[in-house]
């Protein structure tokens, strides 16, 4: 069982969503946990898409992504 200063790795983003009907989304030092030591683009992009369940989505661009370690804020 893990504690709550158990460090993970994270990925920190950027991103912009271009839907194909007009208009977009943006998001700002967004924040994910990941498996392993790097996440891809196409991977993040997919992630966001999925679980926002999206729909008409055109371009979308990953930004400023870089990898870190932290440790978890909320409890189990």
């Amino acid at each position: 069982m893990s504690d709550s200063t158990d460090t993970q790795k994270r990925v920190v983003f950027d991103f912009e969503i271009d839907f194909s009907n007009g208009g977009g989304l943006q998001g700002q030092e967004f924040r994910l946990d990941i498996e392993g030591a790097d996440i891809s683009d196409a991977e993040l992009a997919d992630y966001i898409v999925d679980d926002m369940r999206l729909l008409m989505v055109g371009a979308v661009r990953i930004l400023n992504k870089r990898i870190i370690e932290e440790a978890h804020k909320r409890t189990a």
